[in-house]
């Protein structure tokens, strides 16, 4: 299992909101100094940027994009001729983690040849928008998730690396993931076993108080609801496979008895087991 894992495993807990989401030019000998509170991707369409972070100059140009995390503070200005980008305030959340993109370094230069079809999408659904259209703001939302999670997929295969250095507080959280890793991997491995947050815990080498503090502020779920979570999504699979009867599903993930897992897999999905197809 990898970071990665996590989107996957706990996609139904992930939020995403456009705050706002509008075309800018600007003229030559401009210039800002900015920090925003929320994610912020522009899409350059016209002219060349230069953007200073943490004493570190980034140029981009015609057709990239640019990524920037929450209170990091830039100066961004134009080279010579005018420029006209689209930018897009956003939140990205975690369950309670509403920054779980900080924790992997996506801020930086992106050129768009390694998300074409993601970016003609999202263009697309902002013209439309822009008309007006009744679902344009679901679509337009729906292609920004595409968007950024072909950005997560890149960042994953190595085939792109944010360019701006987190500050101090940012690069310690971007361990919180990694230090978790051994547990996450004991989780997924003995699904079919009791797994008590004590005993996690101790594997962490944390007090069980500070374990499940840490895992939430991680993940932005405690580790019960993660378990539980992994536990429904492999109880669907299990049940479409139609190999397992209710009783063997019940005992692949660690339930007493069949009552105990058709009670909470009704709890998650509202059907029994028996039900669900």
């Amino acid at each position: 299992m990898n970071n990665f894992s996590i989107f996957r495993d706990l996609s139904e807990h992930i939020v995403l909101r456009i705050n706002s989401c509008r075309e800018v030019h600007h003229l030559s000998g401009w210039i800002e100094t900015k920090q925003h509170h929320d994610y912020d991707l522009w899409y350059v369409q016209e002219g060349q940027i230069e953007i200073r972070t943490n004493d570190s100059v980034h140029l981009a140009s015609a057709g990239d994009l640019v990524l920037f995390n929450p209170k990091v503070a830039y100066t961004a200005s134009n080279l010579g001729n005018d420029c006209r980008f689209l930018y897009t305030h956003f939140d990205f959340g975690l369950g309670d983690q509403h920054r779980i993109l900080d924790q992997f370094l996506l801020a930086g230069v992106m050129v768009s040849s390694l998300v074409p079809e993601e970016i003609s999408l999202f263009l697309k659904a902002y013209k439309e928008h822009q008309l007006g259209s009744s679902m344009s703001g679901i679509h337009l939302k729906g292609c920004l998730t595409i968007l950024v999670a072909k950005i997560l997929e890149c960042y994953e295969q190595g085939e792109y690396v944010g360019q701006f250095a987190n500050p101090a507080p940012e690069r310690k959280r971007i361990t919180s993931l990694q230090s978790l890793q051994p547990v996450l991997d004991h989780i997924q491995e003995q699904l079919h076993m009791p797994l008590r947050a004590r005993e996690l815990a101790v594997m962490a080498g944390m007090s069980e108080k500070y374990f499940i503090s840490y895992f939430k502020q991680a993940l932005g779920i405690t580790p019960g609801l993660y378990i539980y979570q992994l536990k429904m999504n492999r109880a669907r699979e299990l049940l479409y496979s139609k190999q397992y009867t209710i009783q063997q599903i019940a005992g692949l993930l660690g339930y007493p008895d069949p009552y105990s897992f058709s009670k909470a897999f009704k709890k998650y999905y509202n059907v029994p087991p028996s039900k669900f197809d």
